[in-house]
Parts: structure tokens; C-alpha cells; sequence
């Protein structure tokens, strides 16, 4: 046997209970080959030195919409602090377009700009009568001026209808102030949708490189092709074009948007009977993604109760309990694995309900059905996610960008429900990592600092009875996330078999204080036995 590449001088934390500690790792056919003596006399094609520096398995986001991340970074940021930043960034943005063009940005968070969404008055003004479109760092809602409105086909506003599932912001006249919610926002989508194939693939590559930069080798895009999260029908195919261009480093599992799904003989999935787990190493179909409710810091998660300061407002469902619960049964009696998204502790109830329906009906072992989010939970749905052997999909990132308006929405008492993680863990869930990037920063290192130190931009305690350990944020963050899309067999460890995916970092994670996690950079990303990011110069 000879090696593709062997890498040495090492400190390999492989997570593997077998062998915890590694200096020296194998690659042959882009897998782990071996380690440490399992490679001695063994030649190799290629010799990296990595100078005693530290290494983890590759970073793996159980919910990160990269091809989001992409068309944001291709759009006008609007993430500010106040009101007035965001008009001067329109205004700034729209005197640099013709006429008549869009102005599309996203980022916004209306906690952060003293309560307030934009206006479409206030668009119109600024973009001079241009079309614009605001989407909400949650992407959830956002805000259209007037000549947006016109171009979705209402050139008089008093016809914009409401929408079931989603709300339509409306004046003291009854007229548009421009905020859509939930599937209001099908009336823009339907006019900006789908990007093109060339600007779709780019998005996709600049948010890659950008990705490869922060460790991270897989992830799971949450609702691709038709519906609230994806692009359109061909997005599938541009992932393929990604990865056949070079453009697209990291191992893909991507999940069709609910919509996708229709009648296919007896089955119910996609075309030619495909369903969860059709692909390769590169590129899967995973779990279909379903909508229940909406945003917990935009108030439209389905909760139990009133939410803070806001009597009469427990958010809303996007469908009928009874269609959400019948789309469910009909996906687990076709085979497939499940990712409902769902925030608010009534959305988790009427899903759980379902789940727990479909297994009754047809048992299904392992099925690992999903529940994105999973934000507030009392500890009787912990248990019975447990019970249902569910996945919770929560994300760690969120505790600091967007806590502090989680916490205004929650109050104190129901806040201490509010998106755990220990609780989980003690309740013997697997528990997998995620950002739900761009709604926040998606650095897997971020994410893991914050499951650690629970602590919100403005410093304070976000719910610091959930706080995981280091090893625990990282098991997260890589063999959890694997394990959320049945890939526990391939990735998540650094052991022999498994796909030589890693990350090189500039400090060792287990070793320095937890306050300081965020400080740690990644400098070298490996994928398949392949240096696809390189900050330490490892190929000189």
C-alpha cells in the first residue's frame, strides 16, 4: 500500500473513544487510511508537516443555508444599528443602479433598531421610486417599497391581499407598510425567484470559500427548489454544476423543500420515487424540510402562551395543524426522514403529535426524524423528543447575535426554556451542531464558544443552566451533526474508514480558557485528504 498523503507532527483530537490522540494521519482514496502506527514504513505521495499544530474533525452545520449565505453576500448587507444606517445604505446602494432597479438587501433585526421595521414609505423616499426588497436577518419577514409592490403586480396597493400563513403588515389606512411575514413574503418570492443558474453557482462558490476558511466540510442545506427556503426547481442541479466546477469544497446533504413533494405512483416524494438518502459523499438528498411556524425574535413562532409585552400575539401556524400532520404521515409512510421546523413550544406540540401518529401507524425504526429549531421546549417535550428518539436541531450562535431578542420576546421564566442544549444531552439525545447561517455568523467556532459561554452581545446570561462543555459543543459541532443525517458511519471522528476530513486550528480548543474560543482561527481545512484552505501555507 501507498498513501495519497500522510500528515504528521500532528495533535489530531479525533473524538474516537478508541484512540483519543493522534500524531500522524493517513489519507488513501480520501479516507482515513490509519494513524499513528497504523501508517509507520508506509510510504506516501505526499508529506504534510503540520509544525505539532492542533486538529479536530471537520466541522459539519446540521442547518446552515449556504446557497442563502451566498446571494447575501451578492446583495446589500443592511445588518446596523439604527434606522437611519439602513436608509443611508439604500439610498447609497439605489444611486448606483438605473433606474428602475431592484434594491436587494438583507440582515436587518428590528430588536436592534429600537423595536421598528423599515417602512415602504420611508424605501420610497430613499431609493428614489426604486423597487426594494429587505429581508429580515431571520428570513421570515421583510420589507417592500411601493414600486415592489407594482412590480409583485399590485400597482394599487389597496388590492394586496392578505395571506394564508403569513401576514401582511398594514398602515392606520389599511395599506401596506410594506412588511411581509412567513408565506406573504410567496408574493416577492414569485417576482425575484428563481435566481439565475450563473448567479445561483456564484453565490455558492463565494460562500464556500468563505466556509472552507472557518473549518467547515459539511453541512446540511435546509430547503432547496420550491418553497419558503429554497431558490427554485433547478437548484439541485446547480449544486451539481458547484461541484463539477470546483466551486463548492465541502460535502453537501441537501433537503427539498416540502413543496417539491407530490404524488409519485403510490409513493410520495420527488420524481422517479427519489427520497432521502439517494447520492454520494459529495452531494445527498437528506430530510424533506417542512415549515410549522415562523420566528421566535420576529414574534410569529406558534407559542402557548402571549409573548412579552405583546398580550394577543402567540404567533400563528403557516398551515392547518390537520394539513401539517397529514403531510407528515403520507412523507414517513414514503420512507423519508423528516426536518420540521418548528420554534414555538405549540408548533413542537402539534409536531410531535404527528411523528409520534406516523410511527404508531407504521413503525419505522431509526428514522430520525427532526425538529429544526426546537427553540422552546418545557421539560415534558424534552422527554418525549427523547422518547420519539427525535433530533433536535438547535443553534448554539444564536445565544449571542440574536438572544437578547429572544429574551425580550421570552421574559424571564419561559426564557429558561429557550433553546437548550444540556437538557438534551441529559436526556440521552444526540445533539448536533448548527448556525442556521446567515440569520447569524455560520463560523463553527463562534457557535461552539457560544454553547460554552452562553453569554448575549449585550453580555448577559442567556440561560446558563444549558452550557455545555468543550468536548460536548464539539461532539456537536461534528459526530452530532452527522449522526442528524445518518452519516455517523462516514464522518464525525478521525478514525480509520472514515472520510480524512479536518480542521487545523491555532489553538487547541481543550486547552485554553472557554472565554476565548472565539479567538481561535482556523488554518488549515482538509477535505477528502485535500488542503482546500491554507493560512498556515502547509503546500509550500
Amino acid at each position: 500500500m501507498r498513501l495519497d498523503v500522510l500528515f504528521v507532527n500532528g495533535r489530531f483530537t479525533t473524538l474516537d473513544a478508541d484512540r483519543p490522540s493522534a500524531t500522524r494521519l493517513g489519507v488513501l482514496n480520501g479516507r482515513i487510511a490509519g494513524l499513528d502506527q497504523e501508517v509507520d514504513g508506509v510510504p506516501a505521495d505526499v508529506v504534510i508537516d503540520l509544525g505539532e499544530a492542533p486538529a479536530v474533525p471537520g466541522f459539519n452545520d446540521a442547518h446552515h443555508h449556504l446557497s442563502m449565505r451566498g446571494q447575501r453576500l451578492r446583495e446589500l448587507d443592511v445588518r446596523v444599528g439604527t434606522l437611519d444606517e439602513l436608509y443611508a445604505r439604500v439610498a447609497e446602494r439605489a444611486a448606483t443602479l438605473p433606474e428602475g432597479a431592484w434594491v436587494r438587501g438583507a440582515g436587518y433585526d428590528q430588536n436592534k433598531l429600537g423595536g421598528a421595521h423599515p417602512t415602504r414609505e420611508a424605501l420610497d423616499r430613499t431609493a428614489g421610486g426604486r423597487p426594494v426588497w429587505l429581508q429580515h436577518t431571520s428570513g421570515h419577514m421583510g420589507v417592500a417599497s411601493t414600486a415592489a409592490f407594482a412590480l409583485m403586480g399590485f400597482p394599487h396597493l389597496e388590492d394586496v391581499p392578505d395571506v394564508p400563513g403569513g401576514s401582511v403588515g398594514r398602515d392606520a389606512a389599511g395599506l401596506p407598510d410594506g412588511l411581509l411575514a412567513e408565506q406573504a413574503q410567496d408574493l416577492v418570492h414569485r417576482v425575484l425567484r428563481p435566481v439565475g443558474h450563473a448567479d445561483f453557482v456564484e453565490g455558492l462558490a463565494l460562500a464556500s470559500a468563505l466556509a472552507a476558511a472557518e473549518g467547515l466540510t459539511s453541512f446540511t442545506e435546509p430547503g432547496v427548489g420550491v418553497g419558503l427556503a429554497g431558490n427554485g426547481p433547478w437548484d439541485v442541479a446547480d449544486f451539481q454544476s458547484a461541484i463539477r466546477q470546483g466551486l463548492l469544497a465541502q460535502r453537501a446533504t441537501l433537503m427539498p423543500g416540502s413543496p417539491s413533494l407530490h404524488e409519485v405512483g403510490p409513493e410520495f416524494g420527488l420524481d422517479l420515487g427519489v427520497r432521502s438518502g439517494l447520492g454520494d459523499e459529495r452531494l445527498r438528498i437528506g430530510p424533506v424540510k417542512v415549515f410549522s411556524d415562523g420566528s421566535l425574535i420576529g414574534r410569529t413562532a406558534a407559542m402557548c402562551c402571549d409573548y412579552e409585552g405583546d398580550p394577543g400575539n402567540r404567533g400563528f401556524l403557516q398551515e392547518e395543524a390537520s394539513a401539517l400532520r397529514e403531510f407528515i404521515l403520507r412523507a414517513h409512510a414514503s420512507g423519508w426522514q423528516i426536518a420540521t421546523h418548528a420554534i414555538g413550544d405549540a408548533a413542537i406540540d402539534v409536531v410531535l403529535d404527528a411523528y409520534a401518529e406516523a410511527q404508531a401507524r407504521l413503525p419505522r425504526p431509526d428514522a430520525r426524524h427532526r425538529i429544526e429549531h426546537c427553540a422552546v421546549t418545557s421539560d415534558a417535550q424534552v422527554a418525549r423528543i427523547a422518547e420519539l428518539g427525535v433530533i433536535p436541531v438547535p443553534q448554539g450562535r444564536f445565544i449571542s447575535e440574536i438572544g437578547d431578542g429572544m429574551l425580550a420576546a421570552l421574559g424571564p421564566e419561559r426564557s429558561r426554556g429557550c433553546y437548550r442544549q444540556r437538557s438534551f444531552l441529559d436526556a440521552g439525545i444526540v445533539l448536533p451542531g448548527s448556525s442556521d447561517c446567515p440569520v447569524v455568523e455560520g463560523a463553527p467556532l463562534l457557535g461552539i464558544h457560544d454553547l460554552v459561554n452562553q453569554r448575549t452581545a449585550t453580555g448577559a446570561p442567556f440561560n446558563p443552566d444549558e452550557a455545555l462543555t468543550v468536548v460536548q459543543a464539539l461532539r456537536a459541532y461534528t459526530l452530532g451533526s452527522a449522526y442528524a443525517v445518518h452519516e455517523e458511519h462516514l464522518k464525525g471522528t478521525l478514525s480509520r474508514g472514515k472520510l480524512a476530513d479536518f480542521a487545523v486550528l491555532s489553538d487547541d480548543l481543550l486547552a485554553i480558557s472557554p472565554a476565548r474560543i472565539k479567538d481561535v482561527t482556523v488554518t488549515a481545512t482538509v477535505i477528502g485528504g485535500a488542503v482546500v484552505h491554507d493560512r498556515a501555507d502547509l503546500l509550500r
